[in-house]
C-alpha cells in the first residue's frame, strides 16, 4: 500500500517539476524592461550622494591673508639646488661627464641610464644621481637623491665641483 502512495504522489510531482522546468525560469524573471536591454543601453544609476561635489571646507577657497606654503618655501635653504650649465649637446656633456666620473678617485659607478640622462654614483659614502638634462641651448649638470631632491651632505657637492672644473668654461 505504500509502493502504491509513493507512485501515486511522486508521478504528479514529477509531471509539476518537469512542466515548471521546461516553462524556464518566469518564477525569477524581472519584470523591468531596463535589464532586458544592453548594458551600454542602460541608464546610469548615481547614488544621490555621489552626483554633486560636496560643499565641505575642503572645497572653501583660502582667505585673503593667509600666507602660502610654495615649492621654493618648502625646500631649506641650505638644501638648494646643485649643478651647473655646460655648453654643447646633451649626449656629447653626457660622455664627458662619465669620462671624468671614471677618472676621479674614489668615485664608482653603480649604473648609468643614457637615455635618462644619468648616473648612478657612490661618492665618499654618499650614493646619489649625477643627472645630465637639456636646457635651453645647452646642458645642465645637477646632483640628486633618490627622491629626486638636492642630496645632502658634502660628497655631492665637492664632486659637482670637480665635474665643473673639468667640463664648465
Amino acid at each position: 500500500m505504500h509502493r502504491t502512495f509513493r507512485a501515486t504522489l511522486a508521478a504528479p510531482l514529477v509531471a509539476v517539476l518537469l512542466v515548471g522546468g521546461l516553462s524556464g525560469c518566469h518564477w525569477f524573471k524581472k519584470k523591468n524592461e531596463l535589464y532586458t536591454q544592453s548594458a551600454e543601453a542602460r541608464p546610469l544609476e548615481v547614488p544621490p550622494d555621489l552626483d554633486r561635489p560636496a560643499a565641505d571646507k575642503a572645497m572653501a577657497l583660502p582667505s585673503v591673508g593667509t600666507s602660502s606654503v610654495t615649492a621654493s618655501a618648502a625646500v631649506p635653504a641650505a638644501v638648494a639646488p646643485l649643478g651647473f650649465n655646460a655648453a654643447g649637446d646633451r649626449d656629447a656633456v653626457f660622455a664627458k661627464v662619465g669620462d671624468v666620473l671614471g677618472a676621479t678617485s674614489g668615485v664608482q659607478i653603480a649604473s648609468k641610464a643614457e637615455i635618462l640622462g644619468t648616473y648612478d654614483v657612490d661618492y665618499m659614502g654618499a650614493k646619489f644621481l649625477v643627472r645630465v638634462t637639456k636646457a635651453g641651448d645647452g646642458t645642465y649638470v645637477s646632483a640628486v637623491d633618490p627622491r629626486g631632491l638636492p642630496p645632502s651632505g658634502e660628497a655631492a657637492g665637492k664632486l659637482i665641483g670637480l665635474l665643473k672644473a673639468a667640463i664648465a668654461p
